[in-house]
């Protein structure tokens, strides 16, 4: 039935005045154009990421103009077995460049491998023999069959009606080997979507999977290297065109050659560029969620691509988005997980999205090569996710766990939306979640160790690097002298230890100098705490920035601190720590970082958490701090 129906629509196609077909053609792309948004998308996102330097009018224009040839393409496709020779020599020409490619042949007989790109009127590869004429070469192609024998049978015995010959894929390749080792052509489809049988290289900067089959027999047959293509010149005029290809031999040279020669074509000229079939998923292999956050594949072609090209490093085209936490010390430690990230998808543009209050930070310690201020409150708040659709980011990490920040990835348009599900959470906009292994009892285990098993679930196997940041470069460091206290809490007060403790802690260390953090919130109980002990106390809580916070800490050489994100960035700053735990657990939220930390807990508090912070004496404090201090010994109560 199927071949049937293609011999009865290709008869009647090849009967039809190009008059008509031309604006079928326009119908059938204006069609999917409309009709499937997400092919639309798709199509709209490769030729961003291709070309962000190109406005969205020309985006438009070239996916339309794309889709409309693949409709004329179609149509060609099955008139072809039914059109005269006359009428098929009418429709393909040949360019001088590819007469002389099989003149030289018919002078030397040699072996030569044609790559073919994905473009379309693929068609008219098949009438090379027709379009140049004889005495011309043993030529093959190596190609994929159709699903149906016998609509395949027929779709390949009208392909070779011209001379060339097809080789199935799996069976073909020992054929192709033959006909290269007796001094004659074979064809392969370079290809980008090569699964686990490709090699990773990149095209436009991104990564993908390459087929490395037409350069291994390029190398085996030391075979003159080519690619062959179709030009449009208008409704079913086709001009064929063959380039030399450049490559210093090797098989990553060549694979690499043939992205480099198309990058090239498709930059240089839109009449190519309209041709290529932006509409297929090129550079999904590294897309799979199981392993979103690592490249890895058999044949890994990268580090010899980047010698090949002169660059010192992978262009970071893939654009990653990460929805950070929040609250500080959430933000604070994700911080080696994101190192982590960076490491294991060197090609990702990762942008983080996060309060404004902590970009300056963030951008001071050198994490995301894009910070994305969260909107402020109002009714232009998800407006602003809905505008980012433009920018079509590639993946979307949550570390979030509200509808909110789900809605606000969905409205971005990314295709893929990772996060975290706990028991009994629905999350419906995710397009792909994590969950905790069953038994797993949050309060047992650090929160990082849930983020971290979140991001192994999508792919990282680097480990998390825990190592605290190095202070920026800059004026020689003050010398550490003083000791730093933070005496609030961002969001519980039961969190605080007592005022009159810190006044105990600050008059147990006479020869010491203090200076006191806290928010605008804290001020007042920072007043308290530093009255009377004149200027050794320093009370500086509303009267910095995070990032002069954070200068403030790395001048410490000690800090005493309730749990707060101040902890955790002091922690991250490799600032040396007595964190003091009450009612919250430092199982789950304490410190990450490799620097010097001690957590004090209140006599008979549980390790996860549970006692009153009053209960935790100065005394004991004071017994905790380092020896360097000269604090006088005392036993813990």
């Amino acid at each position: 039935m199927v071949k049937l129906l293609l011999q009865l629509a290709g008869w009647l196609l090849a009967r039809t005045p190009e008059a008509v077909l031309r604006p079928c053609t326009w119908l059938l792309g204006r069609a999917v154009w409309y009709g499937l948004p997400r092919r639309r998308r798709l199509i709209l996102a490769n030729l961003h990421h291709a070309f962000p330097e190109k406005s969205a009018a020309w985006h438009q224009a070239i996916g339309r103009e794309c889709l409309r040839r693949v409709g004329e393409t179609f149509l060609l496709s099955l008139a072809m077995p039914f059109l005269p020779d006359a009428r098929v020599k009418r429709i393909i020409t040949g360019s001088p460049g590819l007469h002389g490619l099989f003149a030289r042949h018919r002078a030397s007989p040699h072996s030569i491998l044609i790559g073919t790109p994905h473009m379309a009127h693929w068609e008219a590869g098949t009438a090379l023999p027709l379009v140049v004429g004889q005495p011309f070469p043993e030529l093959a192609a190596i190609y994929r069959p159709l699903d149906n024998p016998a609509a395949d049978a027929w779709v390949k015995r009208t392909r070779e009606r011209f001379g060339m010959r097809l080789l199935a894929r799996r069976e073909g390749f020992i054929e192709a080997n033959h006909i290269l080792a007796r001094r004659n052509c074979v064809a392969v489809l370079f290809d980008q979507n090569s699964g686990q049988r490709g090699a990773l290289t990149t095209l436009f900067g991104r990564v993908c999977s390459t087929t490395a089959m037409p350069a291994s027999l390029a190398v085996r047959h030391a075979a003159e290297v080519v690619t062959i293509y179709p030009r449009h010149l208008g409704f079913w005029r086709i001009e064929m065109c063959s380039d030399p290809i450049r490559h210093d031999g090797s098989v990553e040279g060549i694979t690499t050659a043939f992205n480099v020669w198309l990058e090239g074509r498709l930059r240089a000229d839109d009449n190519l560029c309209a041709s290529w079939l932006w509409g297929h998923q090129r550079w999904k292999n590294q897309d799979a969620p199981a392993a979103r956050l690592r490249l890895e594949l058999k044949l890994d072609f990268l580090e010899a691509e980047m010698r090949l090209r002169g660059e010192a490093r992978l262009p970071r085209r893939t654009r990653l988005w990460i929805r950070l936490p929040n609250w500080l010390g959430d933000v604070v430690m994700t911080l080696p997980l994101l190192r982590a990230i960076r490491a294991g998808r060197p090609d990702a543009e990762i942008t983080l999205l996060a309060k404004p209050a902590f970009l300056p930070l963030l951008e001071q310690l050198g994490l995301g090569d894009r910070l994305l201020a969260l909107p402020a409150s109002g009714p232009g708040y998800f407006r602003r996710f809905r505008q980012w659709r433009a920018e079509f980011p590639d993946c979307y990490l949550l570390f979030t766990n509200s509808p909110r920040g789900d809605l606000e990835a969905w409205l971005t348009g990314c295709p893929q939306r990772f996060g975290l599900r706990r028991s009994g959470r629905w999350r419906p906009l995710l397009t792909g979640h994590y969950r905790p292994p069953p038994g797993f009892r949050e309060a047992d285990h650090h929160q990082f160790e849930l983020w971290h098993g979140f991001l192994r679930h999508f792919g990282l196997r680097t480990a998390p690097d825990r190592q605290p940041f190095p202070r920026p470069a800059g004026p020689d460091a003050p010398p550490h002298r003083t000791i730093g206290l933070i005496c609030g809490s961002e969001n519980n007060p039961e969190k605080r230890w007592p005022v009159a403790h810190w006044r105990a802690l600050i008059a147990a260390l006479p020869g010491e100098q203090f200076v006191l953090f806290g928010t605008d919130a804290d001020a007042v109980l920072t007043r308290e705490i530093a009255a009377g002990f004149g200027d050794r106390v320093r009370d500086r809580a509303g009267r910095t920035s995070l990032v002069g916070f954070a200068d403030g800490l790395r001048a410490c050489r000690l800090l005493v601190t309730n749990d707060t994100g101040g902890m955790h960035l002091a922690n991250a700053l490799g600032v040396p720590l007595i964190a003091l735990f009450g009612p919250t657990n430092p199982v789950r939220t304490g410190p990450v970082f490799s620097a010097p930390a001690v957590i004090l807990q209140p006599p008979g508090c549980p390790p996860t958490g549970g006692g009153a912070l009053g209960g935790l004496s100065p005394v004991r404090v004071v017994a905790a701090l380092p020896e360097s201090l000269g604090a006088p010994p005392a036993p813990p109560p």
